[in-house]
């Protein structure tokens, strides 16, 4: 086996990417990522019952979204059900499995039989040992021979060594009386074939890691490196849920989060590099590694996320801004930017970024250069427009067309206008908001006629007297 690291996303697609897969697939990308491995995906339809093209979709474009870019094709576990028929095949060929005539109703008679008088309901199949001359021309299930005495220890990177007792484990079924292979072995046949190094997943597969391990060494194959990692819970310490509020990717997209403040965040659910909070992606490449991941469950913490968004935003590129900003719209199904309010946006975004968390709260405080004339008024901005406010503003007006509209010379022109009015800069502010932006909460006021240009700031003056 080479020493290059293979990681896979295996999601099933049965709904969207839920925040715990999505945190899933951003520890296997992190990890294969930063030891120049191969990120691999594998959609789990063998239920063909529940699994859609849409779920499928939903979750390609999920992980488009966080940026989760996978190496070669997507697998189809359900295309390769002959190959994992193949293996169930070739361990009954070598005696490592063998065919179970068992009906379903006698294993059902069985289990409640035993759950009745208190024993153990573990079905031991009849036929593991029998004489095959004995065997009945009818339907038959393929099953491991699990190994009865010792017991099986999973090294788990996050759990530690986990023992369990081999006489609690059945013959596990493989191949179903009707030819159709179990997700047990699809799983295990898949990961091989994919030369997959590191099973990163859940802790609810812990217990599936030793039924998996019998089929390995039945085959000779080497065991990958386990590492379950907690779920996530929600603030009250319970599984994350609906009542918890949004669970899956694209819903975060479509709410006007950053997709590098979702990556930062989820990266620090459940996985520490000691204090630090906030970080890039070089950063979380360089640090991720296994050893960093918790044993409990992490919770979700809205503020923290939005915190961290924040943070992102700040330090964006302002073009990468205005071009994630168009792609949120589209997820929220709210009308595009045109070309021009798009490069506007981008001019403004000096004086945006630095103080908005979400998109929704960057694009409310970019209003000013969104707007068109005549710029309306909303309900608070309307208490600061009154006749004497207006009047003072009427007078502002031939100052502000003199001035040569940098920053210093406005700031000045400004001051001591309103000084010359008895008054402090403060007091001009309101109105002025008012008028430039129609809103009482914006940038700054200095920031916003920079934007907007002499031309329109006095046009818009013109409007409101």
């Amino acid at each position: 086996m080479s020493d290059a690291v293979v990681t896979r996303f295996a999601p099933s697609p049965t709904g969207f990417l839920h925040i715990g897969g999505a945190r899933t697939a951003l520890f296997n990308w992190l990890y294969a990522r930063a030891r120049g491995g191969k990120f691999l995906l594998r959609i789990e339809d063998t239920d063909r019952a529940r699994s859609t093209p849409e779920a499928t979709e939903a979750i390609l474009k999920g992980l488009s979204w966080l940026g989760l870019d996978h190496d070669g094709e997507v697998i189809s576990q359900f295309a390769r059900a002959e190959r994992h028929a193949e293996v169930a095949q070739q361990l009954l060929a070598e005696g490592k499995a063998y065919k179970c005539f068992s009906t379903p109703e006698e294993i059902a008679a069985f289990r409640e039989a035993a759950k009745a008088e208190g024993r153990s309901t573990l079905f031991r199949s009849p036929w593991r040992d029998a004489d095959p001359a004995s065997q009945p021309d009818a339907p038959y299930a393929i099953r491991i021979r699990a190994p009865q005495e010792g017991e099986t220890v999973i090294r788990d990177q996050v759990q530690g060594d986990v023992r369990i007792r081999n006489d609690q484990l059945d013959d596990m079924i493989l191949l179903r009386s009707d030819g159709t292979p179990v997700y047990m072995l699809a799983v295990v046949v898949d990961d091989h074939d994919m030369g997959v190094t590191h099973v990163i997943r859940g802790d609810d597969h812990l217990n599936n890691a030793a039924r998996q391990m019998m089929i390995y060494q039945a085959m000779g194959w080497q065991v990958p490196v386990w590492a379950h990692i907690p779920l996530i819970h929600g603030p009250d310490g319970k599984k994350l849920s609906k009542r918890h509020g949004a669970l899956g990717a694209q819903e975060y997209q479509a709410m006007g989060y950053p997709a590098a403040g979702m990556r930062n965040y989820l990266a620090r659910l459940g996985w520490s590099h000691g204090d630090d909070e906030f970080f890039t992606d070089d950063q979380a490449k360089a640090w991720f590694d296994l050893d960093g991941i918790g044993k409990s469950p992490a919770r979700f913490d809205v503020k923290k996320l939005e915190n961290l968004c924040g943070q992102h935003m700040a330090i964006s590129d302002d073009a990468a801004l205005r071009q994630e900003i168009q792609a949120y719209l589209d997820a929220a199904g709210r009308p595009a930017l045109s070309d021009q309010q798009a490069a506007d946006l981008e001019r403004a975004m000096f004086c945006l970024k630095d103080r908005a968390r979400t998109f929704p709260e960057l694009l409310e405080k970019a209003h000013f250069v969104l707007t068109s004339r005549p710029v309306e008024a909303d309900e608070k901005a309307k208490k600061a427009l009154d006749s004497v406010s207006n009047g003072i503003l009427n007078e502002l007006t031939p100052h502000l067309r003199n001035a040569s509209w940098t920053r210093d010379d406005l700031e000045a022109v400004l001051n001591g206008f309103a000084e010359a009015q008895g008054t402090k800069f403060g007091k001009l502010a309101g109105p002025l908001r008012a008028v430039l932006a129609g809103r009482a909460v914006t940038p700054s006021v200095f920031d916003m006629m920079l934007v907007l240009g002499q031309d329109e700031v006095l046009a818009r003056l013109t409007d409101a007297a």
